[in-house]
C-alpha cells in the first residue's frame, strides 16, 4: 500500500529523527509531531495475543502475507524523509501482494497494514480513535479493527465507509482477507486459565 502525499508546508518530522529515538522508544507521528504511547495493562495483551495466536497461524498456514503483535511502525503519511503520520497498531495483518519486495524489514513498513487492529483502552479519547482509523483508511489501509475489552465488542470500519459491529456470540468472517477463517468472539476476548 502507498503512502500518502503531503503538502510541502505541513508540519513533519524526519524519519532520521524519529529512528534516532531506539527501537525502544514507543512513539508515533500525529499531524506531524512525535506522540510518546501509554503503556498497557495484561488485559490488553491476553487480548491481543488471542487475535494475533488465531492470525498468525492461520496467515503462515496459508502463506497469506504477515502478521505483527504491537510494535511495528507503520509509515502512513511521508514525503521522502519527512513524515507527518505514523502509527503502531496493536496487531496487524500485511496481505502478502501488499509486501514491498525491497522492503528492508529491519526498518518501518513503508505505507499502510492491509488491517489495522486498535484495542481501546478506558483512558482513550473516542476521537483519538476516529483520527486514527481516518490515518489509516486514507493511507490505504482496507480494514480497521476496534476492540472493547469492556464491552467485548469488535466494531469494524472499512474503506467503503461502512462499520461492522459485533458483540456477544457473534462470529467475524475474515473470507475478504483469510479465506476460510471464521473467528467467535467469544475465542478473542477469552482470559487465561490459571488454575
Amino acid at each position: 500500500m502507498m503512502a500518502q502525499k503531503l503538502a510541502i508546508d505541513e508540519p513533519t518530522v524526519s524519519l532520521d529523527a524519529l529512528m534516532a529515538l531506539g527501537s525502544d522508544a514507543r512513539v508515533e507521528v500525529i499531524d506531524g509531531e512525535i506522540v510518546y504511547m501509554s503503556p498497557v495493562g495484561g488485559e490488553h495483551q491476553d487480548i491481543g495475543g488471542n487475535l494475533y495466536d488465531i492470525w498468525k497461524a492461520f496467515v503462515k498456514a496459508h502463506r497469506l502475507g504477515l502478521v505483527y503483535f504491537d510494535g511495528l511502525l507503520y509509515l502512513l503519511h511521508q514525503k521522502g524523509t519527512r513524515l507527518k503520520g505514523s502509527l503502531v497498531p496493536d496487531i496487524s495483518f500485511i496481505r502478502k501482494a501488499d509486501i514491498p519486495k525491497h522492503w528492508d524489514r529491519r526498518r518501518p513498513f513503508p505505507g499502510a497494514p492491509t488491517i489495522a487492529v486498535e484495542i481501546i483502552s478506558p483512558s482513550d479519547e473516542p476521537e483519538n480513535l476516529i483520527r486514527r482509523v481516518r490515518m489509516y483508511l486514507e493511507a490505504g489501509t482496507e480494514a480497521v479493527w476496534a476492540i472493547y475489552p469492556e464491552t467485548q465488542e469488535v466494531h469494524i470500519y472499512t474503506a467503503d465507509g461502512a462499520i461492522q459491529r459485533y458483540f456477544d456470540e457473534m462470529t467475524i468472517d475474515m473470507g475478504a482477507f483469510m479465506p476460510g477463517l471464521t473467528i467467535p468472539l467469544p475465542a478473542i476476548f477469552a482470559m487465561p486459565e490459571l488454575e
